[in-house]
C-alpha cells in the first residue's frame, strides 16, 4: 500500500488545486457518502457495489481536492474515526493535522476561554541581549533567506536562522517600545517602529553592534509596520506603517536617504539620526481606531488593513488609494478585527476578532463566519 500511496503523491504533485470552497464541498459530499455506507454496514443493510468507498478511495479523492499537503497518516486517522462512530463529529482541518481535541472530541475548558491548535513540540530560544521582563513583539519569516526576524517591546532586534539561532541582535537604543518589525528585501536591512520612530538597521555591519537609522520625529504613535514588495524597485524600499489614530503610512526609504557612515569605534554602533520631514511620507486615515496591522498582499497586488473600529475594521485596496481620495473597500466586523491573513493556495483572506473570524473570497466578499466564541 505504501508504494502506491508513493505514486500517488507523485501524480498529485504537478496538479492544479481546485478552488478551496469548492474543494470543501466536495471533501464534505465525500464525508457524507462515507458515512452514510459505514452506517448501512453496521445495520447490515449495505450491499457491495461498483460506488463502494473504501479507504484507497477516500484517500484517493482527498488527495485530488487538497493537493500533497494533506498526509496520508492524518487522512487514515480522519477515515478509522467515521469508521468506528459515525455519528462522531468531524473537522475538515482533521486531514491537515489540526484537532479540537486530543480525540477528535472537544476538551472541557473554563467558560470564555478559547479553544486552540495543539502543537507536538516546543523549542526556548536565548536571546544574548535580552533585557529582564521583556517580551516579543514581532517575528517576520524570510523565506528566500531562510531566516526570521524579531523585535521585542525593550528595543532588542534579532535575526535567526531556520533552526532558530541566533545570528545578530542589536539594542536600539532611547526606544520607549518597538511594536513591529519586518525586512526589507531592496536595501536588505530590517525595519521597525517605535512610539515615535522608525528604525532601519543594517543587521551586515561589521561593527559589534551593528548600525541603524532612526528617523524622527512620527506624529503619531506606531503601531505595525511591513515592506510592499515590488519587483520594479531597485536601491529602493517601500513600507507601511500603521499608527494609534487610524492612519495608514507610505513611506519610501532609499540607499541615499540611509548613507550609514562607520563609525570610528568599531565597538560602538553607529546610530543616525534623520529628520521624518526630509522623507515623502504620505498618509491616509482609513479607520477611528488603532490600525492593529498592515499587510502588502502582492498576489492581489494590493493592500490590507485591519482595526478595533467595529465600522471600518478591514480594508482591501490598491496601495495607491494612500495616495488619493478616491473610495476604499472597507468592512465592518463587530469589535473590529485583530489580525489577518492571506493564503495564495486556497486564494481566500481569513481575519480574526474579539468574537469572530470570517474567511474572504479573492474577489473580497464575505465567504463565512468561520468560528463564534
Amino acid at each position: 500500500m505504501s508504494e502506491s500511496k508513493g505514486s500517488d503523491n507523485e501524480s498529485c504533485s504537478g496538479f492544479e488545486l481546485l478552488d478551496f470552497e469548492t474543494a470543501l464541498e466536495q471533501f464534505q459530499e465525500l464525508v457524507e457518502k462515507t458515512v452514510t455506507q459505514k452506517t448501512k454496514e453496521r445495520l447490515g443493510l449495505y450491499i457491495k457495489d461498483d460506488d463502494e468507498i473504501d479507504y484507497d478511495e477516500f484517500y484517493r479523492t482527498t488527495l485530488t481536492l487538497f493537493g500533497p499537503d494533506v498526509k496520508e497518516h492524518n487522512v487514515k486517522v480522519f477515515f478509522k474515526k467515521i469508521c468506528n462512530n459515525p455519528d462522531a463529529s468531524t473537522e475538515w482541518c482533521e486531514i491537515f493535522g489540526y484537532f479540537i481535541g486530543g480525540n477528535g472530541a472537544m476538551p472541557s475548558r473554563p467558560q470564555g476561554e478559547s479553544t486552540v491548535f495543539l502543537t507536538s513540540e516546543k523549542q526556548q530560544i536565548t536571546y544574548p541581549v535580552v533585557k529582564h521582563r521583556d517580551m516579543l513583539t514581532s517575528m517576520v519569516k524570510v523565506p528566500h533567506l531562510d531566516f526570521t526576524v524579531t523585535s521585542s517591546q525593550k528595543g532588542v532586534l534579532a535575526i535567526l536562522n531556520n533552526k532558530m539561532k541566533v545570528l545578530a541582535t542589536t539594542i536600539v537604543k532611547d526606544a520607549a517600545w518597538i511594536n513591529g518589525c519586518d525586512y526589507l528585501t531592496q536595501l536588505k536591512c530590517v525595519v521597525a517602529v517605535t512610539e515615535r520612530t522608525v528604525v532601519v538597521w543594517d543587521y551586515k555591519s561589521i561593527q559589534k553592534q551593528s548600525s541603524y537609522v532612526i528617523i524622527k520625529p512620527m506624529e503619531n504613535s506606531l503601531l505595525c509596520v511591513c515592506t510592499v514588495t515590488m519587483s520594479d524597485q531597485l536601491a529602493e524600499d517601500t513600507i507601511l506603517i500603521g499608527d494609534d489614530k487610524g492612519y495608514v503610512y507610505l513611506l519610501k526609504v532609499t540607499s541615499d536617504h540611509l548613507g550609514m557612515k562607520q563609525c570610528k569605534d568599531k565597538k560602538q554602533s553607529q546610530a543616525q539620526i534623520l529628520d521624518s520631514k526630509d522623507f515623502n511620507i504620505v498618509k491616509r486615515k482609513l479607520h477611528d481606531d488603532w490600525v492593529l496591522k498592515v499587510k502588502y498582499i502582492s498576489d492581489l497586488n494590493c493592500f490590507g488593513s485591519c482595526s478595533s473600529d467595529s465600522i471600518r475594521s478591514f480594508v482591501l485596496d490598491d496601495i495607491k488609494r494612500l495616495e488619493d481620495n478616491l473610495p476604499v473597500k472597507e468592512f465592518s466586523v463587530p469589535k473590529g478585527v485583530n489580525a489577518f491573513t492571506y493564503c495564495g493556495k486556497a486564494k481566500v483572506i481569513v481575519t480574526g476578532g474579539k468574537y469572530e473570524a470570517y474567511i474572504f473570497l479573492k474577489e473580497s466578499h464575505f465567504y463565512q463566519d468561520i468560528v463564534l466564541l
